[in-house]
């Protein structure tokens, strides 16, 4: 089972946790028009690794070994974050499955769901909290 935790308790945790990692699994095209979590504030940086590739959108093969390449191992804190949480999810459950013990689903992503005009980022998730975030 793979823990929600909300985007303020995320903040949260990577703040105080040393080894606590933000993993965005969202596209190249949306980390640069969207915006993406700014951790400069706690002294780190997001590791972006996209769960699907563009355009087919076919899950990253290489998803879990890319984790280890970037130096993550088994006993680190994974916070994993997409536009609204399905992605994310769905890679914290390989994670899981390769052998990371504590990862996480950043609940309602960095986007959140629509809003009654069709819109992201107002209601719920990373934008909508006021955590800190950037343009590419």
């Amino acid at each position: 089972m793979i823990r929600d935790v909300a985007p303020r308790d995320a903040w949260q945790a990577l703040s105080i946790e040393p080894r606590a990692q933000l993993c965005d699994v969202r596209t190249d095209a949306e980390w640069t028009f969207v915006g993406l979590p700014d951790l400069t504030p706690v002294g780190k940086q997001v590791l972006l690794l996209p769960w699907q590739t563009y355009p087919a959108m076919t899950v990253n093969a290489d998803f879990a070994a890319q984790l280890r390449d970037a130096g993550l191992v088994p006993e680190d804190p994974i916070y994993f974050i997409c536009r609204s949480g399905a992605r994310s999810r769905a890679a914290a459950m390989a994670a899981r499955e390769a052998g990371f013990l504590h990862v996480y689903n950043v609940a309602d992503g960095f986007e959140g769901g629509l809003d009654a005009e069709g819109h992201r980022g107002q209601l719920a998730g990373w934008k909508a909290d006021g955590l800190p975030w950037r343009q590419r």
